[in-house]
C-alpha cells in the first residue's frame, strides 16, 4: 500500500511537470504515460506524442541525463513516438533561443519531481551498454579498419536493400530536380562523378571504398573504363562480385577485399566517395600519400566527404559533442569528420592541385530523408533482418543526419583535384559539358 501511494505521488508530480512543459515550452507536443493518460488532454489531433512506458525510464534519466541513457530507452521503445515522426517532433520546437526556453522552465518544480524518482529502479534492458565504439581502434591498421567497416557495412545486404536505391548507392544523391525520386538522383550522382573525372574509354579507374559496386559498374558500362574497386566489407564484396557477373562486366571490372593502403598499381582516375570519414585524423598522411602514389601524373582524383564547419570542428576537437560521441560509439566506430579547408590543405600538402569544389549539403538532407522514409515504410522487414534495436537506432541516426544537413551543421563536398604537374593541367577551360 505504501509503495502504491509513493508510485501515485511520483506519477502525479510528473504530470504536473509535463503540464508545465506543454503549457510553457512545448505547446504542440504531447506525452503519454504508463497509466494511459495523455498530457495535455486537449492535444491537437496532429501533434506528436512522446510515450513513456514505465517510471524506471524517468528514474534512469534523472540519474544519468545523457544521450546514452536516452538512446537506450529509445531503442527499447521505453520512450517512443506514438504519433508522427522525429521530423514532426523537431518541427514543433518553439522558434526561440534555448536560453529563452530555459528562463521559462520551472527548475524548482523539475528538481522536486526528479527527487521522487531518484531511487526508483531503472529497469531494463540496456542493449547499448556494450557496443563496438567502446573498444574500436582508429590506428589505421588493416585489422582496425576492417573491424570498424565490418561493424557498419556487414549488417545485411537485404537490410540495406530496404532503404537504398536499386543500385545500392550509400552516399549522397544528386538531385537535378528536388522532386526526383531516389533512384533517378543516385543515377545522376554516379554520372556527375564520372563526368567530373572526365572518364575516357580504356582508362583505369580506382574506386576506394567501392561499396556494393555501383560506381565501378556504372563507369565501366557507360564510360568504357577498366574499373577497380576496393572494400573491406565482406558482404559488400560478395554482392559486388555477383553484380559484376550479372552485368557481364568481368572483363571491365575487378574487385579486391583489401585495405586501401595496400593497393598496388597505377590509375588514370581515382574516386573516393564518402569513405574518407572512417580514415581517422591520425591517418590522413597515409591516406593522401597512398592516393598520390597510385595516381598517374596529371590524373584526376574526386574526393567526396561529409564535413563539419571549421568552427564546429575545432570545438569538437577539444571536446566531442554528445551527438558525435553516439555516432562514433553506435554507428561509425573509429570515424571522424574533418572540414573543407582541412581537405583542401591536405590535398595541396600531398601533391595535388585543387580545381573545383561543389557543396551537396541540401542534396544530402534530401537523400537521408528519403532513406529514413523508406526504412520507416519497410520497418517490419528491417527488424526481421537486424532486430528492432538496430533498426530504431538507424532511424534515429538517419533523421538526425537529415536535420543536421538541413540546418547546416553538417556539409558534404565534392572536390576535384589532379596530381600536380608543371605546366598545363590538361583540363578544359570551362565546366561546360559537366552539367547538362
Amino acid at each position: 500500500m505504501i509503495a502504491s501511494a509513493k508510485s501515485s505521488a511520483r506519477l502525479a508530480g510528473l504530470k504536473k511537470l509535463l503540464t508545465h512543459i506543454t503549457t510553457r515550452l512545448l505547446p504542440d507536443v504531447g506525452f503519454e504515460l504508463w497509466d494511459g493518460s495523455i498530457i495535455p488532454s486537449n492535444l491537437p489531433s496532429d501533434a506528436p506524442i512522446l510515450a513513456i512506458a514505465d517510471e524506471g525510464a524517468i528514474a534512469a534519466l534523472v540519474r544519468r541525463p545523457n544521450m546514452h541513457t536516452f538512446l537506450n530507452l529509445w531503442v527499447t521503445a521505453r520512450i517512443d513516438l506514438r504519433r508522427g515522426t522525429i521530423f514532426d517532433l523537431v518541427s514543433r520546437r518553439p522558434k526561440v533561443r534555448t536560453r529563452e526556453l530555459v528562463k521559462q522552465f520551472d527548475k524548482r518544480l523539475a528538481l522536486a519531481t526528479a527527487a521522487k524518482f531518484l531511487f526508483v529502479p531503472r529497469g531494463g534492458p540496456w542493449p547499448l551498454d556494450k557496443m563496438q565504439g567502446d573498444t574500436a581502434l582508429a590506428d589505421g591498421s588493416e585489422a582496425a579498419n576492417k573491424n570498424n567497416v565490418h561493424y557498419h557495412y556487414d549488417l545485411s545486404n537485404a537490410y540495406y536493400e530496404l532503404f537504398l536505391d536499386p543500385e545500392m548507392v550509400y552516399t549522397c544523391a544528386y538531385f537535378r530536380d528536388w522532386n526526383n525520386d531516389l533512384a533517378t538522383a543516385q543515377r545522376d550522382k554516379l554520372d556527375i562523378v564520372c563526368r567530373k573525372l572526365r572518364l575516357q574509354p580504356g582508362e583505369r579507374l580506382l574506386d576506394i571504398g567501392c561499396g556494393w559496386g555501383a560506381l565501378i559498374c556504372h563507369a565501366a558500362k557507360h564510360y568504357g573504363v577498366h574499373a577497380h574497386g576496393v572494400t573491406l566489407a565482406a558482404e559488400q564484396f560478395e554482392y559486388a562480385k555477383k553484380k559484376v557477373a550479372r552485368l557481364g562486366l568481368e572483363d571491365k571490372v575487378t574487385l579486391e577485399l583489401r585495405d586501401y593502403s595496400l593497393v598496388d598499381g597505377s590509375f588514370d582516375k581515382i574516386s573516393s566517395i564518402e569513405m574518407f570519414e572512417q580514415v581517422g585524423i591520425a591517418n590522413y598522411p597515409t591516406y593522401f600519400q597512398t592516393v598520390n602514389r597510385l595516381l598517374k601524373p596529371g590524373g584526376l582524383y574526386l574526393h567526396q566527404v561529409i564535413a563539419l564547419r571549421a568552427k564546429e570542428y575545432e570545438r569538437i576537437r577539444r571536446r566531442k559533442t554528445p551527438a558525435m560521441k553516439w555516432i562514433i560509439r553506435y554507428i561509425f566506430p573509429g570515424g571522424m569528420l574533418d572540414h573543407l579547408s582541412m581537405s583542401i590543405a591536405n590535398l595541396e600538402l600531398y601533391g595535388f592541385e585543387v580545381h573545383d569544389v561543389e557543396t551537396l549539403r541540401e542534396h544530402y538532407a534530401r537523400t537521408t530523408r528519403l532513406w529514413f522514409d523508406r526504412l520507416t515504410a519497410n520497418r517490419a522487414e528491417a527488424e526481421g533482418e537486424v532486430g528492432s534495436v538496430k533498426t530504431r537506432l538507424w532511424l534515429a541516426w538517419l533523421a538526425g543526419s537529415s536535420i543536421g544537413f538541413t540546418r547546416g551543421s553538417l556539409g558534404v563536398f565534392q572536390t576535384l583535384a589532379s596530381k600536380r604537374v608543371r605546366g598545363a593541367s590538361g583540363l578544359p577551360p570551362t565546366r561546360d559539358g559537366l552539367y547538362r
